[in-house]
């Protein structure tokens, strides 16, 4: 296969820009610095086109070394001919490559094999000659009858012989190919209530949960993906029992419709339609239903991951709170909640314990203290944790913001996987005086602060943000998470002086040895001077500091560009564009803020293809150049709204419908949105509902941390459930 050619297809790309992105992989580049660093040899590609790109590229070669073996295999059989070599090279998925050496596999014992050792080909081949009829061929069948081989009757002759023929025709790559496709257009999945099981996980709440699917039939080629991996999570706990379901007798005569010759008497094929049946019935049907399960499933897996790691990204993406003193409220009932206090760069400045839930319910003795350090810290934002008691703390502290007077908001933010951080071995290296629940405090002060630097300290599955993750296939999962915590971190950047271990470790191109052989030389040799510097770190060899280099910034150096996004393969360039638009390198000025503003016009002035060929460098390098020294240190996440603060709360009771409210969107799932409006429960907007034009997926419209319109549809109090509407609503377009 011309792997270059067919990703070139497959993508849409020029075949020498995907050519050369093939060799900078093999070179050992990493996907950021690619996208980032290489964009004229790339054609511009971001960073997702090309992990795309690198995915499929793996699977081809993988695809290519199978074709290999399989030749080699069959080869070694000596029965590769030209012809099969020809086919085995046309196929394009592993499932056509494995339908084609379907037959030279070597099988376990089965019912065919124990027949051709009985020596009944010579008869099977009769059945399959359409010769005779069946009489006929139980006459011919005396001839093998043996008691020394097993084989006792006539009968029992010709249905060993049935049974090769069987095997036969199930091997057929052709055969099942066509039925391959048949399942996948009219094949149904069909849903009916599995006798329960006597076990702990046969419990009356989690039946509900399936009820919906104890009676239920779907078109295979419609079934969306969470339908499917809430149908196999049903099976695999007992409650439901799923078959696919297609035209037997559709199958069944395509199977004869194929292999009989023409015009032959139904007589001459009676016993051949005998095997038909049974290969049907019994190894291809089963088969195939596996198959499709496993595709849709596959599928299913595929696009839950592709949207849990959509809403990671914009999760790690939310815009940070800058330059506030945060507390973080780790809310509990019977042992109170953690406080933490933490000044604008996250450092601890007090912690405390307060009771203002039940069972203790000490509210006044709460608001005094909070209210004490609020004021002794000049606190602005409040975090409050999601989890048990969130609630109640949450009513606690909009009434204490009303009574005190103080100037602060507060935001409730999701605390998945903080408890999970709070035991690790590095938050207890990095907070070895406090226990695991102030720990907690400080993480969820830090997580509304700084959502990128505090989260990719956690586990990203433990995030909580897609649907079925504990589902799916580990490896995949996990490799897909950790390319969007990648791009995200190297797409802000990271202070080399300040960042901890968990933000350097997913650095291009650092690893978290190398990670932690950063740190030791900042602990032994103070801050870092320089990007140079990094060469002075224990096994950071030139590859690495290219990869990494220009990911890292260094506020404290001398040369200007160590605090940008610059390359330093780059600075020769970047230092005589400065000269050539007339700015002092030495003028210490350049270092305020907007001192370049001003470049990007006197650039254009002079007309970038001009500049670039000048300068030696692309447009598209050119063009990153100037806009990184027209607003060094610029964060990304700035450009996008700020995070919704609240100084109040509702409760579920007073949501009416037709009411319109303010909300943050927490996840987007394949069939809708889930928006806080600020009551604890968060709201569903239905796909249908969150826009009037069609469309596939909700992530099309809607993203995690959206600030959006919506309207309320219906409360179900009871259930806790409520139905939001975006459609029809004032300024209802998402904030992003």
């Amino acid at each position: 296969m011309d792997i270059i050619k067919a990703l070139s297809q497959e993508f849409s790309q020029p075949q020498d820009k995907v050519a050369a992105t093939v060799e900078l992989i093999d070179q050992g580049c990493t996907i950021p610095f690619i996208a980032r660093y290489r964009k004229e040899i790339t054609g511009s590609m971001d960073d997702q086109l090309l992990r795309g790109l690198s995915e499929r590229l793996d699977y081809l070669r993988g695809l290519d070394k199978r074709r290999e073996e399989i030749s080699a295999q069959i080869a070694q059989q000596e029965k590769l001919t030209p012809e099969l070599e020809q086919e085995i090279q046309r196929a394009e998925t592993l499932a056509a490559l494995e339908d084609i050496y379907r037959p030279f596999r070597p099988k376990r014992r089965t019912r065919a094999s124990t027949a051709r050792e009985q020596g009944l080909e010579p008869l099977a081949q009769l059945v399959s000659g359409f010769s005779m009829t069946r009489e006929g061929l139980l006459k011919e069948a005396e001839n093998f009858v043996s008691a020394e081989k097993g084989v006792e009757t006539p009968e029992a002759a010709l249905a060993g012989a049935e049974d090769i023929v069987a095997e036969d025709i199930s091997d057929r790559a052709d055969l099942r190919g066509i039925l391959r496709s048949f399942y996948e257009k009219n094949g149904k999945i069909v849903t009916k209530e599995a006798a329960q099981k006597k076990t702990a996980k046969a419990e009356p709440k989690k039946e509900n949960v399936y009820e919906i699917y104890y009676d239920f039939s779907e078109a295979a080629a419609k079934i969306p993906g969470h339908r499917i991996l809430a149908i196999d999570r049903g099976e695999r706990e007992g409650f439901l029992k799923v078959t696919v379901e297609v035209d037997r007798q559709w199958a069944v005569g395509l199977i004869c419709g194929q292999l009989i010759p023409p015009k032959t008497p139904l007589e001459l094929s009676e016993a051949f339609r005998e095997a038909a049946e049974d290969a049907y019935d019994r190894l291809i049907h089963p088969s195939l239903e596996r198959e499709l399960r496993n595709a849709l499933t596959g599928k299913a897996a595929q696009q839950a991951i592709h949207v849990f790691a959509l809403n990671l990204r914009q999760l790690l993406m939310q815009p940070p709170v800058k330059g506030k003193v945060t507390l973080g409220l780790d809310p509990a009932y019977r042992t109170g909640c953690k406080i933490a206090i933490v000044d604008e760069t996250g450092r601890v400045l007090e912690t405390a314990v307060v009771y203002p839930t039940p069972p203790q319910k000490r509210v006044e003795e709460a608001k005094r203290v909070l209210s004490g350090l609020m004021r002794k810290y000049q606190v602005t934002a409040i975090a409050i944790g999601n989890g048990t008691a969130s609630r109640e703390s949450e009513q606690f502290v909009a009434e204490l913001l009303r009574e005190s007077g103080v100037p602060a908001a507060y935001m409730v933010v999701s605390e998945a996987g903080a408890s999970v951080y709070s035991a690790s071995k590095l938050a207890a290296e990095e907070f070895p005086d406090y226990d695991v629940s102030l720990r907690s405090a400080v993480s969820i002060a830090r997580r509304l602060q700084d959502p990128l630097a505090e989260l990719v300290k956690i586990d990203p599955k433990a995030i909580g943000v897609g649907q079925y993750q504990h589902d799916m296939p580990k490896a995949d999962l996990d490799e897909a998470l950790s390319g969007v915590v990648e791009d995200c971190v190297n797409a802000v950047g990271v202070d080399l002086n300040t960042a901890s271990h968990s933000l350097l470790s997913h650095i291009a191109g650092i690893s978290p040895s190398v990670a932690k052989n950063i740190i030791a030389y900042r602990e032994e040799n103070g801050a870092f001077h320089s990007r140079k510097e990094l060469l002075k770190v224990n096994k950071l060899g030139k590859k690495a500091f290219e990869q990494c280099a220009g990911f890292l910034r260094v506020a404290e150096s001398s040369q200007l560009l160590d605090n940008t996004a610059v390359h330093p393969e780059s600075y020769q360039a970047a230092e005589k564009l400065l000269e050539t638009c007339g700015y002092d390198l030495k003028n210490p000025d350049l270092r305020k803020k907007d001192a370049l503003a001003g470049l990007e016009r006197q650039a254009k002035a002079r007309g970038y293809e001009s500049l670039s060929e000048s300068l030696g460098i692309g447009v598209p390098t050119l063009t990153d150049i100037i806009a990184e020294l027209s607003k060094p240190g610029r964060d990304p996440r700035d450009q996008l709204p700020p995070p919704l603060l609240r100084t109040d709360v509702m409760e579920l009771s007073q949501l009416k419908e037709g009411m319109e409210l303010t909300g943050t969107v927490r996840n987007v799932v394949d069939f809708g949105a889930f928006v806080d409006i600020g009551v604890h429960e968060d709201g569903l907007v239905h796909i249908s509902q969150i826009c009037g034009r069609y469309i596939r997926h909700p992530s099309e419209a809607v993203k995690v941390g959206d600030v959006v319109k919506v309207k309320v549809l219906s409360v179900d109090t009871k259930k806790k459930r409520i139905s939001l509407t975006m459609r029809d609503v004032s300024g209802a377009q998402p904030s992003r």
